[in-house]
């Protein structure tokens, strides 16, 4: 099966409309077992999702691992998205952000032996990191495209100046920044600042971490383990602000007959054909159920609607802790 296809870049990269985020299959959030996760992945293959995205940092290393174990034998057609920079321990301390060549190559390489492959298909910078000119960073990711350990190079939450540097140096085929109809920042800049320069956009987190489904609706609902505890937009009365937008939302998906995650994610897949939202999920029922956002068309008047009940800057909250944030943009 075929889902329908989106380019990201202007280099041949093309992905299914829709990907998948694998990262809460290892850590995060709470609820998947690797039995399941696996599942999961492989249903989306033969659904025909061929964008699957992943982190070293995740697990920290687990989820590139869970990869390797599900993608066996099924390689074919797969675009494995990974990302290097954000540096942990093994026992999952954060060590900061590194985008020294030295270590672009060794995480390259790192990531390689985990996920079991021969190339990666998408290699993102995951945090820029300050200290380091992005020409550096960037080269180093060149050259490992030249080694063919590297098909495409992307770039995860990085300003529109570091972009226009990074391009310079090397065709970027995607840039990968948070967007959902309660994260609305690349609106600002980054949008036009991609698509001038023909580099795809992918969204992660269009759900709003799972707060666009309408599935919480208290605090207590997440886990005591869920990262979300300790997010701004989960907390205190930014919660009951944030539900009270999600309700609106609701209202206009059952007008439509479908929920709020469909509509959801119509909304992203709406904002240009050059945007790819990779939604997670580590249960197959999810999964299906985005799915079926591709088959809902949004009038004018449909999006009209949403950006009056979901404004940018509707959230209440930070999408980060303020120490996180100070990695976004970079």
């Amino acid at each position: 099966m075929k889902l329908r296809q989106r380019a990201l870049g202007r280099n041949g990269l093309t992905v299914s409309a829709i990907g998948l985020g694998c990262m809460g299959m290892s850590e995060f959030y709470s609820g998947a077992t690797e039995r399941e996760s696996i599942a999961t992945i492989q249903h989306a293959l033969e659904r025909g999702v061929t964008l699957l995205d992943t982190a070293d940092m995740y697990g920290p290393f687990k989820n590139e691992q869970l990869l390797g174990r599900a993608l066996s034998g099924r390689r074919d057609g797969v675009v494995l998205a990974t990302k290097f920079g954000n540096v942990r321990g093994a026992d999952g301390a954060f060590l900061g952000i590194n985008g020294r060549p030295e270590y672009v190559r060794d995480a390259c390489d790192d990531s390689l032996r985990r996920l079991g492959l021969e190339h990666i298909d998408l290699y993102y910078q995951h945090r820029v990191d300050r200290s380091v000119p992005i020409e550096e960073t960037v080269g180093a990711m060149a050259e490992l495209v030249r080694a063919g350990k590297v098909r495409f190079l992307g770039l995860s939450e990085a300003a529109p100046a570091t972009i226009r540097r990074a391009q310079r140096v090397h065709p970027i085929a995607a840039l990968q920044t948070e967007y959902s109809l309660w994260s609305r920042d690349p609106e600002d800049e980054i949008l036009r600042t991609v698509r001038e320069l023909g580099i795809g956009f992918v969204a992660y987190s269009p759900l709003g971490r799972g707060f666009l489904t309408g599935r919480f609706r208290r605090f207590e609902d997440l886990p005591e383990s869920d990262y979300r505890r300790m997010s701004p937009r989960f907390q205190g009365e930014n919660f009951q602000k944030n539900l009270d937008l999600v309700e609106r939302v609701r209202e206009i998906a059952s007008e439509k007959q479908v929920t709020a995650s469909q509509l959801a994610l119509a909304w992203v897949l709406a904002q240009g054909d050059d945007v790819v939202p990779i939604p997670g999920t580590a249960h197959v029922a999810h999964l299906e159920e985005n799915l079926k956002a591709l088959d809902l068309v949004l009038t004018a008047e449909d999006l009209a609607r949403l950006d009056a009940v979901a404004p940018k800057g509707a959230a209440a909250g930070l999408r980060y802790p303020e120490r996180a944030m100070a990695a976004v943009n970079g």
